[in-house]
Protein backbone atom coordinates (compact mmCIF):
# COMPACT_ATOMS: atom_id res chain seq x y z
CA UNK A 1 0.00 0.00 0.00
CA UNK A 2 1.17 3.38 -1.03
CA UNK A 3 0.09 6.32 1.15
CA UNK A 4 1.17 10.07 0.49
CA UNK A 5 0.96 12.32 3.47
CA UNK A 6 0.68 16.06 2.89
CA UNK A 7 1.89 18.51 5.60
CA UNK A 8 2.22 22.38 5.74
CA UNK A 9 3.20 23.07 9.24
CA UNK A 10 5.05 22.61 12.03
CA UNK A 11 2.25 21.09 14.07
CA UNK A 12 2.07 18.20 11.16
CA UNK A 13 4.88 17.34 11.16
CA UNK A 14 5.13 16.66 14.58
CA UNK A 15 1.54 14.68 14.42
CA UNK A 16 3.10 12.67 10.74
CA UNK A 17 6.27 11.70 12.85
CA UNK A 18 4.16 9.73 15.13
CA UNK A 19 2.53 7.59 12.21
CA UNK A 20 5.77 7.95 10.49
CA UNK A 21 7.95 5.81 12.98
CA UNK A 22 4.91 3.54 13.09
CA UNK A 23 5.03 2.90 9.34
CA UNK A 24 8.73 2.71 9.53
CA UNK A 25 8.72 0.07 12.39
CA UNK A 26 5.65 -2.57 12.33
CA UNK A 27 4.16 -1.76 8.89
CA UNK A 28 7.61 -1.38 6.74
CA UNK A 29 6.78 -4.49 4.58
CA UNK A 30 3.18 -3.48 4.28
CA UNK A 31 2.97 0.40 4.09
CA UNK A 32 4.90 3.05 1.20
CA UNK A 33 4.81 6.45 2.40
CA UNK A 34 5.77 9.48 0.40
CA UNK A 35 5.99 12.56 2.23
CA UNK A 36 4.70 15.89 0.60
CA UNK A 37 6.01 19.38 2.10
CA UNK A 38 3.76 22.32 1.00
CA UNK A 39 5.97 25.07 2.16
CA UNK A 40 2.50 27.23 4.09
CA UNK A 41 5.00 27.85 7.24
CA UNK A 42 8.78 28.35 6.63
CA UNK A 43 10.34 27.63 9.60
CA UNK A 44 13.85 28.35 10.84
CA UNK A 45 14.08 25.67 13.02
CA UNK A 46 13.00 23.37 11.02
CA UNK A 47 16.58 22.34 10.27
CA UNK A 48 17.79 18.86 10.22
CA UNK A 49 18.11 18.62 13.89
CA UNK A 50 14.26 18.66 13.94
CA UNK A 51 13.84 16.13 11.11
CA UNK A 52 16.63 13.97 13.15
CA UNK A 53 14.47 14.99 16.99
CA UNK A 54 11.31 13.94 14.98
CA UNK A 55 13.11 10.48 13.57
CA UNK A 56 11.18 11.83 10.65
CA UNK A 57 13.08 11.74 7.22
CA UNK A 58 13.36 14.57 4.72
CA UNK A 59 9.87 14.92 2.62
CA UNK A 60 10.28 13.67 -0.91
CA UNK A 61 8.49 16.83 -2.41
CA UNK A 62 9.06 20.42 -1.15
CA UNK A 63 6.54 22.78 -3.20
CA UNK A 64 7.77 25.98 -1.56
CA UNK A 65 4.26 27.43 -1.76
CA UNK A 66 3.66 30.18 1.35
CA UNK A 67 2.35 33.56 1.73
CA UNK A 68 -0.54 35.02 -0.85
CA UNK A 69 -4.23 35.48 0.23
CA UNK A 70 -6.43 31.93 1.54
CA UNK A 71 -7.54 31.58 -1.98
CA UNK A 72 -4.41 32.06 -3.80
CA UNK A 73 -2.50 29.73 -1.51
CA UNK A 74 -4.80 27.16 -1.51
CA UNK A 75 -4.96 27.12 -5.19
CA UNK A 76 -1.43 26.88 -5.87
CA UNK A 77 -1.38 24.18 -3.77
CA UNK A 78 -4.04 22.40 -4.93
CA UNK A 79 -2.99 22.37 -8.32
CA UNK A 80 0.87 21.35 -7.37
CA UNK A 81 -0.57 18.68 -4.90
CA UNK A 82 -2.43 17.09 -7.83
CA UNK A 83 0.66 16.73 -9.92
CA UNK A 84 2.42 14.96 -7.07
CA UNK A 85 -1.11 12.73 -6.19
CA UNK A 86 -0.72 11.76 -10.04
CA UNK A 87 2.75 10.74 -10.78
CA UNK A 88 2.88 8.60 -7.20
CA UNK A 89 -0.53 6.94 -7.88
CA UNK A 90 -1.33 6.21 -4.39
CA UNK A 91 -3.38 4.42 -2.48
CA UNK A 92 -4.86 6.73 0.17
CA UNK A 93 -3.95 10.83 0.91
CA UNK A 94 -3.19 11.10 4.53
CA UNK A 95 -4.07 14.87 5.64
CA UNK A 96 -4.09 16.35 9.07
CA UNK A 97 -5.81 19.12 11.16
CA UNK A 98 -7.32 21.66 9.37
CA UNK A 99 -4.82 24.01 7.00
CA UNK A 100 -4.87 25.35 4.21
CA UNK A 101 -2.48 22.61 2.69
CA UNK A 102 -5.12 19.76 4.35
CA UNK A 103 -8.03 21.25 2.16
CA UNK A 104 -5.78 21.92 -0.94
CA UNK A 105 -4.46 18.09 -0.56
CA UNK A 106 -8.51 16.72 0.09
CA UNK A 107 -9.62 18.47 -2.91
CA UNK A 108 -6.68 17.36 -5.32
CA UNK A 109 -7.33 13.83 -4.26
CA UNK A 110 -11.10 14.01 -4.50
CA UNK A 111 -11.02 15.30 -8.18
CA UNK A 112 -9.03 12.09 -8.85
CA UNK A 113 -10.73 9.85 -7.17
CA UNK A 114 -7.67 8.84 -4.45
CA UNK A 115 -9.76 8.13 -0.99
CA UNK A 116 -8.72 10.57 1.97
CA UNK A 117 -7.72 9.65 5.34
CA UNK A 118 -8.59 13.04 7.88
CA UNK A 119 -6.51 12.60 11.01
CA UNK A 120 -7.83 15.32 13.73
CA UNK A 121 -11.62 15.24 11.96
CA UNK A 122 -14.52 16.08 13.79
CA UNK A 123 -12.97 19.19 15.13
CA UNK A 124 -15.32 22.63 15.34
CA UNK A 125 -14.71 25.98 16.87
CA UNK A 126 -18.28 26.35 15.48
CA UNK A 127 -16.71 30.10 14.80
CA UNK A 128 -17.63 30.22 10.66
CA UNK A 129 -15.69 33.15 10.39
CA UNK A 130 -12.55 30.99 11.18
CA UNK A 131 -10.74 30.12 8.04
CA UNK A 132 -9.87 26.51 9.80
CA UNK A 133 -13.49 25.94 10.38
CA UNK A 134 -14.21 26.43 6.82
CA UNK A 135 -10.69 23.72 6.04
CA UNK A 136 -12.43 21.24 8.83
CA UNK A 137 -15.69 20.82 7.55
CA UNK A 138 -15.11 20.80 3.78
CA UNK A 139 -12.46 18.37 4.05
CA UNK A 140 -14.75 16.07 6.60
CA UNK A 141 -17.40 16.10 3.78
CA UNK A 142 -15.01 14.30 1.04
CA UNK A 143 -12.70 12.50 3.62
CA UNK A 144 -13.62 8.45 2.93
CA UNK A 145 -11.67 7.30 6.75
CA UNK A 146 -12.45 10.27 9.78
CA UNK A 147 -9.82 9.84 12.42
CA UNK A 148 -11.19 11.41 15.33
CA UNK A 149 -8.90 12.24 18.49
CA UNK A 150 -12.26 12.19 20.80
CA UNK A 151 -15.52 11.67 21.48
CA UNK A 152 -17.13 14.88 21.04
CA UNK A 153 -15.26 15.13 17.56
CA UNK A 154 -16.97 12.09 16.26
CA UNK A 155 -20.50 13.09 18.03
CA UNK A 156 -19.82 16.37 15.92
CA UNK A 157 -19.80 14.65 12.88
CA UNK A 158 -22.84 12.36 13.96
CA UNK A 159 -24.83 15.62 14.49
CA UNK A 160 -24.20 16.56 10.97
CA UNK A 161 -25.15 13.07 9.52
CA UNK A 162 -21.36 11.77 8.85
CA UNK A 163 -21.24 8.02 10.28
CA UNK A 164 -19.58 6.02 7.57
CA UNK A 165 -15.98 5.41 7.92
CA UNK A 166 -15.54 7.61 11.24
CA UNK A 167 -13.55 5.76 13.95
CA UNK A 168 -12.44 7.22 17.52
CA UNK A 169 -9.04 6.54 17.74
CA UNK A 170 -7.84 9.11 20.20
CA UNK A 171 -4.87 11.73 19.50
CA UNK A 172 -1.69 11.50 17.91
CA UNK A 173 -0.30 14.55 19.57
CA UNK A 174 -1.15 12.30 22.98
CA UNK A 175 0.89 9.43 21.85
CA UNK A 176 3.33 12.16 20.72
CA UNK A 177 3.44 14.01 24.41
CA UNK A 178 4.34 10.38 25.65
CA UNK A 179 6.72 9.62 23.51
CA UNK A 180 8.91 12.97 23.51
CA UNK A 181 8.52 14.27 27.37
CA UNK A 182 11.32 12.07 28.96
CA UNK A 183 13.82 13.20 25.57
CA UNK A 184 13.02 16.46 26.04
CA UNK A 185 13.76 16.88 29.70
CA UNK A 186 17.63 14.44 28.90
CA UNK A 187 18.71 16.49 25.95
CA UNK A 188 17.40 20.11 26.00
CA UNK A 189 19.14 22.44 28.10
CA UNK A 190 16.62 25.59 27.85
CA UNK A 191 15.67 25.95 31.19
CA UNK A 192 19.35 26.36 31.84
CA UNK A 193 20.18 28.64 29.19
CA UNK A 194 17.46 31.27 30.41
CA UNK A 195 18.16 30.64 34.23
CA UNK A 196 14.79 29.21 34.73
CA UNK A 197 13.34 27.12 37.26
CA UNK A 198 10.77 23.89 37.10
CA UNK A 199 7.50 25.30 37.93
CA UNK A 200 8.64 28.81 38.27
CA UNK A 201 7.44 30.75 35.21
CA UNK A 202 5.29 31.38 32.55
CA UNK A 203 5.17 30.54 28.96
CA UNK A 204 3.55 32.41 26.75
CA UNK A 205 3.02 32.53 22.82
CA UNK A 206 0.62 34.96 20.54
CA UNK A 207 0.31 33.99 16.85
CA UNK A 208 -3.52 33.46 15.95
CA UNK A 209 -4.38 35.53 13.16
CA UNK A 210 -7.92 36.97 15.04
CA UNK A 211 -5.30 38.58 17.70
CA UNK A 212 -1.86 39.86 15.87
CA UNK A 213 -4.23 41.40 13.42
CA UNK A 214 -5.85 43.10 15.38
CA UNK A 215 -3.97 46.25 16.96
CA UNK A 216 -6.43 46.19 20.28
CA UNK A 217 -6.34 42.62 20.61
CA UNK A 218 -2.72 42.56 20.37
CA UNK A 219 -1.82 45.45 22.78
CA UNK A 220 -4.41 44.10 25.28
CA UNK A 221 -2.30 40.65 24.67
CA UNK A 222 1.02 42.69 24.95
CA UNK A 223 0.14 44.83 27.82
CA UNK A 224 -1.00 41.58 30.34
CA UNK A 225 1.93 39.40 29.74
CA UNK A 226 4.25 43.04 30.59
CA UNK A 227 2.60 43.33 33.61
CA UNK A 228 2.99 39.85 34.43
CA UNK A 229 6.40 39.56 33.77
CA UNK A 230 7.02 42.29 36.41
CA UNK A 231 6.11 39.92 38.87
CA UNK A 232 6.86 36.71 37.66
CA UNK A 233 9.30 35.17 34.76
CA UNK A 234 7.91 34.90 31.45
CA UNK A 235 9.09 33.29 28.69
CA UNK A 236 7.79 34.31 25.11
CA UNK A 237 8.84 32.54 22.02
CA UNK A 238 7.83 34.80 19.06
CA UNK A 239 6.35 33.77 16.22
CA UNK A 240 8.16 36.33 13.49
CA UNK A 241 4.90 36.94 11.93
CA UNK A 242 3.49 38.37 15.48
CA UNK A 243 7.21 40.25 16.08
CA UNK A 244 5.81 42.17 12.65
CA UNK A 245 2.91 43.04 13.80
CA UNK A 246 4.15 44.59 17.17
CA UNK A 247 6.55 46.34 15.27
CA UNK A 248 4.21 47.48 12.73
CA UNK A 249 1.94 48.28 15.54
CA UNK A 250 4.04 50.70 18.05
CA UNK A 251 4.25 48.44 20.47
CA UNK A 252 7.43 47.19 20.73
CA UNK A 253 7.80 48.72 24.41
CA UNK A 254 5.62 45.97 25.91
CA UNK A 255 8.71 43.69 24.92
CA UNK A 256 10.74 44.86 27.90
CA UNK A 257 9.90 42.87 30.69
CA UNK A 258 8.97 39.83 29.09
CA UNK A 259 11.77 36.86 28.34
CA UNK A 260 11.54 37.63 24.71
CA UNK A 261 12.75 34.25 22.50
CA UNK A 262 13.08 33.57 18.73
CA UNK A 263 11.11 30.43 18.23
CA UNK A 264 12.65 27.09 19.87
CA UNK A 265 13.14 24.02 18.41
CA UNK A 266 10.84 21.42 19.23
CA UNK A 267 12.61 19.48 21.89
CA UNK A 268 13.19 22.94 23.86
CA UNK A 269 9.08 23.63 23.23
CA UNK A 270 8.78 20.11 24.73
CA UNK A 271 10.64 21.06 27.96
CA UNK A 272 9.59 24.30 28.41
CA UNK A 273 5.59 23.45 28.24
CA UNK A 274 5.82 20.21 31.24
CA UNK A 275 8.15 22.40 33.43
CA UNK A 276 5.75 26.10 33.11
CA UNK A 277 3.76 27.07 36.17
CA UNK A 278 0.96 28.63 33.70
CA UNK A 279 0.82 28.19 29.82
CA UNK A 280 -0.44 31.64 28.29
CA UNK A 281 -1.51 31.16 24.64
CA UNK A 282 -4.13 30.95 21.94
CA UNK A 283 -2.93 28.10 20.28
CA UNK A 284 -4.89 25.17 19.63
CA UNK A 285 -2.20 22.74 19.96
CA UNK A 286 -0.74 24.67 22.77
CA UNK A 287 -3.76 23.92 25.09
CA UNK A 288 -3.94 20.48 24.24
CA UNK A 289 -0.25 19.60 25.33
CA UNK A 290 -0.81 21.92 28.65
CA UNK A 291 -3.43 19.50 29.16
CA UNK A 292 -1.65 16.22 28.52
CA UNK A 293 1.64 17.33 31.33
CA UNK A 294 -1.27 18.92 33.48
CA UNK A 295 -0.62 22.28 33.42
CA UNK A 296 -3.10 25.04 33.84
CA UNK A 297 -3.58 26.72 30.61
CA UNK A 298 -5.30 29.98 29.52
CA UNK A 299 -6.38 30.55 26.32
CA UNK A 300 -6.86 34.09 25.14
CA UNK A 301 -9.40 32.90 21.99
CA UNK A 302 -13.44 32.75 22.58
CA UNK A 303 -13.92 29.27 21.76
CA UNK A 304 -11.80 26.13 21.71
CA UNK A 305 -11.96 23.34 19.50
CA UNK A 306 -10.10 21.19 22.56
CA UNK A 307 -13.85 21.71 24.56
CA UNK A 308 -12.36 18.26 26.77
CA UNK A 309 -9.53 20.70 28.26
CA UNK A 310 -12.43 23.17 29.57
CA UNK A 311 -14.48 20.34 30.84
CA UNK A 312 -11.63 19.11 33.19
CA UNK A 313 -10.38 22.47 34.79
CA UNK A 314 -7.45 22.54 32.93
CA UNK A 315 -8.06 25.40 30.47
CA UNK A 316 -9.91 28.78 31.15
CA UNK A 317 -10.88 30.53 27.76
CA UNK A 318 -10.25 34.35 29.09
CA UNK A 319 -10.40 36.31 25.64
CA UNK A 320 -8.41 39.34 25.04
CA UNK A 321 -9.31 41.30 28.04
CA UNK A 322 -6.25 42.82 29.55
CA UNK A 323 -7.72 42.62 33.21
CA UNK A 324 -9.34 39.14 32.81
CA UNK A 325 -6.02 37.92 31.52
CA UNK A 326 -4.14 38.80 34.46
CA UNK A 327 -7.01 38.26 36.94
CA UNK A 328 -6.73 34.28 35.72
CA UNK A 329 -3.48 34.33 35.33
CA UNK A 330 -3.03 35.75 38.90
CA UNK A 331 -5.41 32.98 40.34
CA UNK A 332 -3.95 30.34 38.55
CA UNK A 333 -0.54 30.86 39.97
CA UNK A 334 -1.04 29.38 43.29
CA UNK A 335 -2.64 25.83 41.62
CA UNK A 336 -0.26 23.21 42.04
CA UNK A 337 0.47 20.99 39.05
CA UNK A 338 -2.65 18.79 38.14
CA UNK A 339 -2.35 14.95 38.61
CA UNK A 340 -2.14 12.85 35.52
CA UNK A 341 -5.63 12.24 34.01
CA UNK A 342 -5.93 8.41 34.16
CA UNK A 343 -8.94 8.03 31.39
CA UNK A 344 -7.66 10.62 28.88
CA UNK A 345 -10.42 11.11 26.86
CA UNK A 346 -7.53 11.56 24.46
CA UNK A 347 -7.02 8.15 24.25
CA UNK A 348 -4.24 5.61 25.57
CA UNK A 349 -1.67 6.78 23.59
CA UNK A 350 -1.87 4.25 20.22
CA UNK A 351 -3.90 6.32 18.22
CA UNK A 352 -0.84 5.68 15.52
CA UNK A 353 -1.37 2.21 15.75
CA UNK A 354 -5.26 2.38 15.91
CA UNK A 355 -5.27 4.33 12.46
CA UNK A 356 -2.14 1.99 10.61
CA UNK A 357 -4.65 -1.08 11.04
CA UNK A 358 -7.59 0.48 10.15
CA UNK A 359 -5.93 1.52 7.16
CA UNK A 360 -4.41 -1.51 6.18
CA UNK A 361 -7.75 -3.29 6.73
CA UNK A 362 -9.87 -0.74 4.90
Amino acid sequence: MKIVTVVGTRPQFIKAATISRVIRGEYADKVEEVLVHTGQHFDYNMSNVFYEHLDLAHPKYNLEISGGSHGAMTGRMLEAIESVLMRETPDWLLIYGDTNSTLAGALAAAKLNIPIAHVEAGLRSFNICMPEEINRIITDRIASLLFCPTKTASNNLKSEGITSGVYNVGDVMYDSALFYRDLARNKSSILFKYQLEAGGYILATCHRAENTDNPEKLEAILSAIGYLSEQFPVILPLHPRTRKMIAAYGLTHYLVKPIVIEPVGFLDMVALEQDAKIILTDSGGLQKEAFFYGIPCVTMRDETEWVETIEEGLNCLVGTSRETIIETVQNLKNHSRAAVIINSPYGDGQAANKILDILVLT
